[in-house]
Parts: C-alpha cells; sequence; structure tokens
C-alpha cells in the first residue's frame, strides 16, 4: 500500500545545519595588541614588553573564548610577556565557564611545570566546570591533586565537593569525601550539614538525618531553616507528613517549614489538615507568602476545586500578597482543565495587567488547555502572540500544538508546525514524533508513520511503547490488524514489550472484523505473558461478541466479569441491557436498571435508554416505547439524541403496512 503526503504538506526530518564560520589563520592576536598598546602608550617600539593588567584587561573582556586562548597561547610564546598567576587564573576561568576541561587540564599543568601556585578559587571554578560537564569524577580527582598546586583545601571548598557529588546524586562518595575532611581537621559548618542532610534525604535515609540534627545541635552548629525545610520537605515526599508536622512542632516556627507541611498535605489531598496548618501560621505570627498561597491554589485547581482556588486567590489579595506568574498559571490550567475557556482567558488578561508577563510555561499551560478542548485556531494566535513577545518556543509547545493538530486530524497544521520547529532548530523528542505518528495515522499514511519510527533510531531518538501502540491503534481501526501484528513484532524485535493497551488494540481490530480466533489468541497471549486482563480488554469483547451477535458468549463473559470483579463501569451494565432488549428479554432489562438505578450502583445515560427502547419497539410495540420515553427518560432528565429518534421512527414505519400512512400520522402528532 503507498501512501504519500498530501500536495503542500512536506515533511521535514532534518533540520539544515548552520554552516560554520570559518577558523581565520592569517591573523597575529598578540602582534596587533602590541601595536595598539604601543600607540596607545605614545610609543613606537612595536617589540615593548606588555604588562600584567594590559593581558588580564584583553582576557577579561574578550567575548569569544577561542580567541582569548589564542591570545593567551600567543604571548605565552612571544617575548613580550610571561604569564603570572591571575594571567592563567583569568584564563582557565573563562574555559571553566565554557566546560572546556581538556584546555583546562593543560593550563595548570603548565602553572605546576612553572611553579606558579593556585587559588581555592579556581578550584572551586574547576569543579563546577566539571560538574556542569557531567564529569565529578573527574572533579574528584582534581580535588586530591589540590596541594601539588600549592593549595591546601578549607571548609569552602569540601562544601563546594559535596554539593557536586549531591547534585548528581553521588551518595557513595560523600561519605569518604566527608570522612577525609574530618581526618584533614576541618569542622563542618552549617552548609555542610545541609547537604549531608539533603544528601541523606535523597537517599531515603530519614532516620540518620533525623541523628544528624541531634549531632548538629550537640556540636553548637544549630540547625536552620534550610536543615529542617530540607528533613521536613522530604519526610513529606515520602508519604511522611504527620510525622513531618511532629517534628516541625518541636522547634521554632518558620514559614518555609509550613509552606512544605501545607504541600506535603496537599500532595495527598488532605486539604482540611492543610488549611489547619496554614490557620496555625497566623496563630504563630507567620504570614503566608505566595509560595503558601500558590500551593494552595495550585491543588485546589489540580482537584477541580475552582470556586475554592477562587476564594483562596482572594484572600490572598486581600492580605497584600501579591501572586506572581505562577499562581495565574495554577488557575488558568485549572480552569482549561474543566473546559471554562472564557474565564481562563480572564485569568490571563489579569494576570498581564498585573505586570506578571507569562512565561514559557505559562503559554505551553494555555496553549494545551486550548489545543484540549478544540480551539486550535485559538492555540496558533496565541503561539503567534508568543513569538511576537519575544518568548522562545521549546520542544513542548511544538509537541502541544502538533498534538492539537493531531487530534483533530489537520495533518496540514501539524506538518507546518513540524516544519517550524525543525526550522528553528528545536529537535523533535519522543513526544514530538509520536503525535506526528498519530496525525499520520489519523490520515491513513501508515508508510509515512513507519518511515518516520525508522527515522527516530536514526535520530538517536528511539520510539517508545506509546509510539508503538499508536501506529497499532491507527492500523486497527482502520481494520488492518494484520498489519498491526507486524508492528507488534517489530518492536519486540528492538527491545520493546508489549503492555496491555497495545494487546487491547489489536483484540479490537481483530474483533472489528470478525476474526474470533486472532481475537482468543491475543487473549490467550496475554494470560500467557502474566499481562492482566483489564476492564478495556472484557469491554472490548463484550462490545465484539454483541456486534457479531454472539449474546450467549456476552452472557458468559458478563458472569466471568462478575466473578472477577470486573463490573466497575458503566458499560457492562449497558451491555446486557441490549443483549436483553435483542433477545426480547425487555421485562429483564427494565428490572436490571431500575434495580441498579434505585442502588445507586449506576447514573443510567441515554445509550443504555435507546437500548431499552429499541427493545420495547421491538417485543411491546411502539406505543409502549414513546410512554416510557416519556414517563421515564424525560423525567430523569435524559432527553433523546438523533439514535433514540432514529429507532423510533424505523419502528413507526415498519408499521405502515399494518396501520397505513395516515394512522402513522395521528400516532406521531398524538405522541409529541
Amino acid at each position: 500500500m503507498k501512501m504519500y503526503l498530501r500536495e503542500g504538506c512536506s515533511l521535514l526530518l532534518k533540520a539544515s545545519k548552520k554552516p560554520q564560520v570559518p577558523f581565520v589563520l592569517s591573523t597575529n592576536p598578540t602582534r596587533i595588541f602590541l601595536n595598539q598598546v604601543n600607540c596607545e602608550n605614545g610609543g613606537n617600539d612595536a617589540q615593548a614588553a606588555l604588562k600584567e593588567p594590559e593581558v588580564l584587561k584583553r582576557l577579561v573582556r574578550e567575548p569569544d573564548i577561542s580567541l582569548a586562548l589564542r591570545f593567551f597561547m600567543s604571548v605565552s610564546n612571544s617575548n613580550s610577556f610571561v604569564h603570572t598567576r591571575q594571567t592563567y587564573e583569568a584564563m582557565i576561568k573563562k574555559l571553566a565557564r565554557e566546560q572546556e576541561t581538556d584546555n583546562i587540564q593543560y593550563l595548570l599543568q603548565q602553572m605546576k611545570l612553572e611553579g606558579l601556585s593556585c587559588s581555592e578559587g579556581l578550584f572551586i571554578d574547576v569543579i563546577g566546570s566539571y560538574q556542569r560537564a557531567g564529569l565529578v569524577e573527574q572533579a574528584l580527582k582534581m580535588f586530591y591533586r589540590m596541594r601539588e598546586f600549592g593549595c591546601a583545601p578549607t571548609v569552602k571548598i569540601y562544601n563546594h565537593l559535596l554539593d557536586a557529588l549531591l547534585c548528581e546524586s553521588k551518595f557513595s562518595m560523600i561519605n569518604p569525601v566527608y570522612s577525609n575532611m574530618k581526618n584533614d581537621g576541618i569542622e563542618p559548618n552549617i552548609y555542610t550539614y545541609n547537604i549531608l542532610l539533603k544528601a541523606l534525604c535523597k537517599n531515603e535515609r530519614i532516620d540518620a538525618a533525623l541523628k544528624l540534627l541531634d549531632e548538629m545541635s550537640s556540636k553548637r552548629c544549630c540547625p536552620d531553616a534550610v536543615s529542617y525545610t530540607t528533613v521536613v520537605s522530604f519526610m513529606c515526599r515520602l508519604g511522611k507528613v504527620d510525622a513531618a508536622l511532629n517534628l516541625a512542632r518541636k522547634f521554632k516556627p518558620r514559614v518555609s517549614v509550613y509552606n512544605a507541611l501545607i504541600n506535603g498535605f496537599c500532595r495527598e489531598k488532605r486539604f482540611k489538615e492543610a488549611f489547619l496548618v496554614f490557620n496555625e501560621m497566623g496563630d504563630h505570627g507567620k504570614a503566608p507568602n505566595t509560595i503558601t498561597y500558590t500551593t494552595i491554589v495550585n491543588a485546589l485547581s489540580d482537584e477541580g476545586y475552582l470556586e475554592w482556588s477562587l476564594a483562596v486567590f482572594a484572600g490572598m489579595l486581600v492580605r497584600g500578597c501579591y501572586p506572581n506568574v505562577q499562581t495565574f498559571t495554577s488557575l488558568i490550567k485549572g480552569f482549561l482543565s474543566k473546559g471554562r475557556i472564557l474565564e481562563s482567558l480572564e485569568i490571563w488578561i489579569r494576570m498581564m495587567e498585573d505586570g506578571n508577563q507569562p512565561n514559557v510555561v505559562t503559554y505551553n499551560v494555555l496553549l494545551h488547555g486550548l489545543c484540549s478542548n478544540g480551539q486550535i485556531a485559538e492555540a496558533v494566535s496565541i503561539f503567534n502572540q508568543m513569538e511576537r513577545n519575544g518568548i522562545p518556543q521549546n520542544i513542548t509547545t511544538y509537541s502541544t500544538l502538533i498534538n492539537g493538530f493531531a487530534k483533530a486530524g489537520n495533518l496540514q497544521g501539524a506538518s507546518e508546525i513540524w516544519n517550524r520547529m525543525l526550522t528553528e532548530g528545536c529537535c523533535p523528542n519522543v513526544v514530538a514524533y509520536t503525535c506526528m505518528i498519530d496525525v499520520l495515522c489519523r490520515n491513513f499514511m501508515f508508510n509515512r508513520a513507519r518511515d518516520l519510527i525508522d527515522r527516530m533510531t536514526e535520530e538517536n531518538c528511539p520510539p517508545s511503547l506509546v509510539t508503538y501502540n499508536t501506529l497499532i491503534k491507527g492500523l486497527c481501526n482502520v481494520r488492518r490488524p494484520d498489519w498491526a501484528a507486524e508492528v507488534l513484532d517489530l518492536m519486540e524485535r528492538r527491545g520493546i514489550s508489549p503492555d496491555s493497551t497495545t494487546y487491547n488494540e489489536l483484540l479490537d481490530g481483530f474483533l472489528k472484523v470478525g476474526q474470533l480466533k486472532s481475537a482468543n489468541e491475543v487473549v490467550l497471549e496475554m494470560d500467557g505473558r502474566g499481562i492482566p486482563l483489564n476492564n478495556v480488554t472484557y469491554n472490548t469483547l463484550l462490545y465484539g461478541y454483541c456486534c457479531m451477535g454472539m449474546l450467549q458468549e456476552a452472557l458468559k463473559l458478563l458472569g466471568e466479569m462478575v466473578v472477577r470483579g470486573k463490573l466497575i463501569d458503566d458499560y457492562p451494565y449497558s451491555a446486557l441491557v441490549y443483549i436483553y432488549s435483542r433477545q426480547l428479554k425487555v421485562d429483564l432489562a427494565i428490572r436490571l436498571l431500575e434495580y441498579l438505578r434505585e442502588d445507586g450502583k449506576w447514573e443510567l445515560d441515554i445509550v443504555a435508554y435507546t437500548n431499552l427502547i429499541s427493545g420495547i419497539c421491538s417485543s411491546l410495540g411502539v406505543e409502549e416505547a414513546l410512554n416510557y420515553l416519556e414517563n421515564k427518560m424525560l423525567p430523569r432528565g435524559i432527553f433523546p439524541n438523533i439514535v433514540t429518534w432514529n429507532v423510533l421512527v424505523r419502528c413507526l414505519f415498519s408499521r405502515i403496512g399494518h396501520l397505513g400512512p395516515v394512522h402513522v400520522v395521528d400516532d406521531i402528532i398524538s405522541n409529541g
């Protein structure tokens, strides 16, 4: 099957690389600089010796690291200047900012050969450079060589090294460094202890962290707000909120600690306790700050309690605590999640009127909300506004828009955003690729989708399980489960194991084309691999059986679902109504629905009622169906849709041969 992109929808797969700037070798920076200095000094001797301040000034001011290094080396090879400790350190610090670790090593070795000592500040910069380059082990090795360069470590550089190890989660290296620090006779300070506390907490050793708090007090290095906030925050993250609250009440109240507790209770959706802590802050004379309010507003908005979140927001304004971008973003996200577009845009306008300019996160939240609610044109308008306001789009921005176009099946729009993303030099990630594969599948361009999956591997962005599931779903939707099975084989060859979603899509595909044997093989394979049959699996089977008229098999499956406790959503009940109605056992269907409704187990929907109406029409006649609609459906707020009316009309017209056209019209008029 050969498929192509539509005209005008070219899909670029690689971003064009910017041409490299040629490196000019004919320029002698030292000669130019010597002439410039000589002219400034009013002299005529081009070989005049340079002075340290002049070289330092040139090194510090040169923005191009390659030109600065060329100048440094050129000066070193001339007879005009001998580098000093200060010029070496200026150059090394410049290299450290750019993570030029090889050149740093070379210059340090040159200093050592020339007998120049290094300052502790230089080694701190070098350690930071190694950390940013992801070479923390080399930073540790360099630290242990400090004395070779005439520099003895102090508590300051130990703290920087410990922090670098912590940032890279090198927990096993932290204790030896701390032991070495004590062996050197260096007393840890509050910064050292706070780093150790954070390391223990990140390693989930809360008991050890609590002991360290006691040790700090015994060594007259009393814990500060950072110490307590660190421990309380991590206890809350680990679900020990009540224990964290008890700990917090043992020391002097601090706003940051209260914020950590409120965040912990909000994360567990324990809003009553969160408000109790909030009130306790006021009782202890600690005014809630922007972080406090934003934490609560965000949690309430995420849970859909929009009126509560607005009330907290209003209280924030009344108390003179000004919201920030994060506060407004939380509200916007909450309203968008409920489809309340106009109110979210009102909050957006209020945010800008208050002087809070949206950042890329806020823009992405708004774009996602608009796309999720089908407002693609508005999302594109916001995207363009983002560009006009100088907010750089990131991969999340592009992925969100591509996904919005994909859900709308708009290939041209998705392709334009994709090409724009590549043109701007933003490399697609697995999410962007998957969204693009989705829109290709929705437009039946499966060869292109498959090519894009292959390109992902070539571009060192391997497709995920979700990527393959997207292609499998697309193929099954067009009744090609055989092709989808080939994709399953491909993903397994590439080391990705299928999950329940994969098999459920395949199951649905085989049932759609009536391949019951293949569908049963999918279920057996799921069972053989230990992948549990979930509600989607059972409902897919149930739907397939009903569509194929296999009502007895559907009833048996319903019995199995009851035994396994899978009747937790509406679909099985609706299917049971459908089966009873098809079998003309309308009385059983009615009793089932009324029992479930009275028992509060299920709120009837239009699908179930339409199935029942169809059964009543077939077995009892259209008069009884209209009676049920008038006396049962309408009083309960269930209004017929086009499918319901079609069922009734078909039933009415089926009576033409018995009553004649006039009687049919009379029936329709008399029954409204």
